[in-house]
């Protein structure tokens, strides 16, 4: 790992040994919410007709919820509470996309980028299998990351608690980000010192 920088070559192996080190970190989210007046639902990026909303301050996408709060905390950035406040800071109705892009910018801002995401969502209604594929594809472009990198789940809460009793929709996520903001700026002074102006 000790290399010494005197060839062009050499800074190409630098640059794979130090984008080899990445520091890759895992967060957890969770939201649940309860149905409400209205329709349609948003959940997963996407809009389901003919199912009831969830009720919050938000649109309610609980999926999207939880896969920001996941990012937050592995970024060590706090929730999304403490950034979209349930008051009148935050617009009424506001959509998730909005809040998870403004999350995906934030870890960006500070060097890191979404890896994986793993998300489970409960409920008992509405059924979910014909639009998983179509929420993998919504939270992957959301992310900027290929659909290969989202992994989406479903279950029917097996008539446990609110979720499955119809009443609420859960969701889980599992995210993993990767930052380099030490490599990026080791590189740069190996290619200053290396490459002629």
């Amino acid at each position: 790992m000790n290399l010494k920088v005197t060839l062009p070559a050499d800074l190409a192996r630098a640059e794979a040994l130090l984008a080899a080190s990445v520091e890759r970190r895992v967060g957890q989210g969770l939201d649940s919410h309860p149905f409400g007046p209205g329709e349609p639902l948003c959940l997963g990026g996407i809009e389901i007709l003919g199912a009831p909303r969830l009720y919050g301050h938000s649109d309610g996408d609980v999926a999207l919820h939880a896969i920001a709060d996941g990012l937050l905390g592995a970024a060590a950035l706090g929730d999304l509470g403490r950034l979209f406040p349930a008051d009148r800071r935050t617009e009424r109705g506001v959509s998730s996309h909005a809040l998870l892009s403004e999350v995906v910018s934030r870890l960006a801002e500070t060097g890191w980028d979404v890896a994986t995401v793993d998300l489970t969502i409960t409920g008992a209604r509405p059924r979910l299998s014909a639009h998983l594929d179509g929420m993998r594809d919504a939270i992957a472009t959301l992310l900027g990351v290929p659909a290969t990198a989202v992994g989406v789940k479903a279950s029917t809460g097996n008539l446990d608690g609110a979720t499955g009793a119809g009443r609420a929709i859960a969701a889980s996520a599992t995210v993993t980000i990767v930052g380099r903001p030490a490599v990026t700026e080791r590189v740069a002074v190996l290619s200053s010192v290396t490459r002629p102006a």
